[in-house]
């Protein structure tokens, strides 16, 4: 008896827990797509809008640790100073696993296509849920050889 009560019980906090998960993954989502949008349309100012407005937000890439929204956005705005450095950006590959209600970590690849190459690789983000919305506060990013 105990058996057949705890099976189902089981599958309806996993439903729920799934149900539940899912407008907050829907966020984070539409976070990385205007993220992407930006990135295209040559703003970097509303790319960063993805990213805690924090002193304490961390970017890391290559072998290099950026500490504090405004230092991540003043290197995003030297390295990629021009449309032809930020060429096309494409995310693919996105797993949003949800930590807790308010903080997830985000998996996924990113690609830049360039009129001279295509400069590729993966990143981790985790995301937290601040007053504004969902935000980055710390992200990983690696380029593929």
């Amino acid at each position: 008896m105990q058996t057949r009560l705890t099976l189902p019980v089981i599958c309806y906090i996993l439903i729920a827990a799934l149900v539940c998960a899912a407008p907050e993954q829907a966020e984070i989502q539409s976070v990385l797509t205007a993220q992407q949008d930006a990135w295209n349309r040559g703003d970097i100012d509303a790319f960063m809008n993805g990213y805690a407005r924090s002193a304490s937000t961390v970017f890391v890439s290559p072998d290099e640790v950026s500490r504090g929204w405004e230092t991540v956005r003043d290197r995003y705005r030297v390295k990629y100073s021009d449309r032809t450095k930020m060429g096309t950006l494409s995310f693919s590959e996105i797993e949003v696993t949800m930590l807790s209600p308010d903080a997830a970590v985000v998996l996924g690849r990113w690609r830049l296509k360039r009129t001279n190459d295509e400069p590729h690789g993966r990143f981790t983000l985790i995301f937290k849920r601040l007053p504004e919305g969902w935000r980055i506060v710390h992200d990983h990013t690696s380029a593929a050889n």
